[in-house]
């Protein structure tokens, strides 16, 4: 059974749900958040009636990023940690009711909007689920979004160098593990956005951190 369909075994932010209430500074001190972050936003770019779907959205630090940087859009985060969607909702309470959370696992059965999305984004999540779990999301993000629509995707992502692999072994795999997260160590998510059928897709930026290289991913549906 996947881990989109059994809410008790999702993987917590920090790799365990005590150490949720640290997950904001843990992720500002070890993953150069201002840099990849940044980076993230801009890839994201926007638009004026963009509807954004944020796959594992936390603690919502993603959206005050795109609510600071850009407005007029609409977003939904989804996240199946009860306390990480308490903490956002409580993080972007005085922005523009157009930002919500919700509860549950990202699924393309569900509805998040009137209107297909236009952008669906995630961050730090695809490396902490089995691969089938990590194809599932992709392809139903493909399914969700409709031609010309965009993929977003910052993660771990290929471990280039010896450092980056050392990093990533005694951060992120101690926490999570290593069966899920190796096929990210070894550059899997190009490869399931293709299998999956996005185009153009590209690793724009690789941001080397205390804790393995960050990649931002994007795509398009043809």
């Amino acid at each position: 059974m996947t881990r989109s369909m059994a809410p008790d075994s999702h993987t917590p932010p920090l790799g365990h749900k005590a150490l949720t209430p640290l997950y904001d500074i843990a992720i500002a001190a070890l993953t150069r958040e201002g840099a990849w972050r940044r980076q993230f936003v801009q890839v994201i770019a926007p638009e004026l009636n963009d509807r954004i779907i944020d796959i594992g959205s936390g603690t919502g630090s993603l959206a005050v990023s795109l609510y600071k940087a850009f407005q007029g859009f609409a977003y939904v985060g989804v996240d199946p940690d009860e306390e990480a969607v308490r903490r956002a909702r409580r993080k972007t309470a005085r922005l523009e009711p157009r930002i919500r959370f919700e509860l549950g696992y990202f699924s393309a059965d569900t509805s998040y909007f009137d209107e297909p999305p236009t952008k669906i984004v995630s961050s730090l999540v695809l490396h902490q689920v089995p691969v089938a779990e990590k194809k599932r999301i992709i392809r139903d993000i493909f399914k969700t979004l409709p031609p010309g629509g965009n993929v977003c995707i910052a993660d771990y992502g290929y471990q280039k160098s010896g450092l980056m692999r050392l990093l990533f072994r005694v951060t992120v795999q101690a926490l999570d593990g290593v069966e899920d997260t190796q096929p990210n160590a070894e550059g899997i998510i190009s490869e399931i956005l293709e299998q999956s059928g996005f185009s153009h897709v590209s690793e724009v930026s690789r941001i080397p951190t205390l804790t393995g290289t960050i990649s931002i991913y994007s795509g398009e549906k043809p």
